[in-house]
């Protein structure tokens, strides 16, 4: 079986500060991990790279058996970054349908129609999400990174200004989606949603210093 995602050796060095050494990650089709870690330890480095945004000082990353950043393994991967950016003269509605068009999705009103009345953003399909306030911007970017299809889902901090209906919307899609087959990968230093995943990785320094279940481990101490 080819690995949703594959790190092998993978590292990054900003000038002579390495923000990721050499690093092996495998997560399979259907599960879900969660990337924890104070800020700098690694965590957003490692996802923009496997989201072939940021490329490598050394080692690869495969996303299905394809090189991060390529044309196939973007195919297969969606991306929900911390900075959620759109264009400034589309509506949320415009963007859903460039999103789901770009990634061949032809019966895409319903599911976007869906995703707005999922994160509460029906009535407001119509408007500029340029203009949002920080966390309705992040609702808009959920419907985006959920109305096309992936198999791989790499996620940023994403419950940052999210009230507690949002945040409650996402991990729904989230379960949906690994209920579905797709892996997820989640980056946050959310212990609550951390201590419910099946997997938590901690990363300190660059370097993945934990990898377990977290069930009777203080998680805590890798937000030091």
């Amino acid at each position: 079986m080819i690995p949703a995602l594959l790190a092998k050796g993978v590292a990054k060095d900003y000038g002579d500060r390495p923000a990721l050494t050499p690093t092996d990650l495998e997560i399979g089709d259907g599960e879900r991990a969660v990337l924890i870690g104070h800020n700098g330890s690694g965590k957003t480095t490692l996802l923009r790279i496997a989201a072939g945004l940021l490329d490598p000082s050394e080692g690869e990353v495969l996303v299905h058996g394809h090189e991060a950043g390529s044309l196939a393994a973007r195919r297969q991967l969606s991306y929900l970054g911390d900075s959620p950016a759109f264009y400034d003269d589309l509506s949320v509605w415009e963007h859903l349908e460039y999103v789901a068009r770009l990634h061949g999705v032809d019966d895409w009103e319903q599911r976007a129609a869906d995703l707005l009345g999922h994160v509460g953003l029906f009535e407001r399909a119509d408007d500029l999400p340029s203009r949002f306030s920080r966390g309705m911007r992040q609702k808009a970017a959920i419907t985006l990174a959920f109305v096309r299809p992936f198999s791989l889902m790499l996620v940023d901090e994403p419950f940052v200004g999210l009230d507690v209906s949002g945040r409650a919307a996402l991990v729904e899609l989230l379960d949906e989606a690994t209920a579905a087959g797709a892996a997820v990968v989640v980056a946050t230093h959310e212990l609550s949603f951390a201590a419910a995943a099946p997997r938590v990785l901690a990363l300190s320094e660059g370097r993945i210093v934990f990898d377990d279940e977290p069930t009777g481990h203080d998680l805590h101490t890798y937000l030091g």
